[in-house]
C-alpha cells in the first residue's frame, strides 16, 4: 500500500502557514487590523454556534408489563382484592372530605370576622357542588348506557 506523502499534496497546511508568516512579519500598518478583522466573523459565528440548545428526540418508553400479581389468581380472589381497594378508597375520599368540610369551616370563621356574608356564600357553593355531583352522576348514566348494549351483544 502506498503511503501518503502531505509534503508533495495539495493538503499540505505547512506552505499556508509560511505564506502567512511570511505576510505577517512584513511591516504593513494594516497588518493587526486586517489580522483582527478577519477574525471577527469566525468568532462570531463560534460565539453563536456555541450557545445554541439542541434536545434530541425523547428515548422510546419501553413497556414494562406488570408481573406482581400471581398468574393463577381465582375470581374470589380478585373480588377480595377489589373490595379493599375499594375500602381504602372511600376511607381516603371520607377523609379529604372530612378535611374539606374542616377548611370551610375555618374559611367561614375568617370570613365572620372579617364581616363577609358567608351563609350566602356557602348557599352558593353548596349550590355548585350538587350541580357538579348531578352532572357527575349524568355523565355515569350516560357512559352506563353506553356500555350496557355492548355488553350484552359481548355475553350472547
Amino acid at each position: 500500500m502506498p503511503r501518503l506523502s502531505f509534503s508533495k499534496s495539495r493538503f499540505n497546511p505547512a506552505s499556508g502557514i509560511a505564506d502567512f508568516w511570511n505576510e505577517i512579519r512584513r511591516p504593513n500598518p494594516y497588518r493587526w487590523p486586517i489580522l483582527a478583522l478577519s477574525l471577527l466573523p469566525v468568532t462570531g459565528i463560534l460565539a453563536w454556534a456555541l450557545e445554541q440548545e439542541y434536545y434530541g428526540e425523547p428515548e422510546r418508553p419501553r413497556i414494562n408489563y406488570i408481573t406482581t400479581l400471581p398468574e393463577g389468581r381465582s375470581d374470589a380472589e380478585i373480588l377480595a382484592e377489589n373490595r379493599a381497594n375499594q375500602e381504602l378508597k372511600d376511607l381516603r375520599a371520607a377523609e379529604e372530605e372530612r378535611i374539606a368540610a374542616e377548611k370551610r369551616k375555618m374559611y367561614k370563621a375568617l370570613g365572620a370576622a372579617t364581616g363577609i356574608d358567608v351563609e350566602a356564600m356557602e348557599r352558593k357553593a353548596e349550590a355548585e357542588r350538587a350541580a357538579a355531583a348531578a352532572a357527575e352522576e349524568q355523565a355515569r348514566k350516560d357512559r352506563d348506557a353506553r356500555t350496557a348494549p355492548a355488553q350484552e351483544s359481548a355475553s350472547q
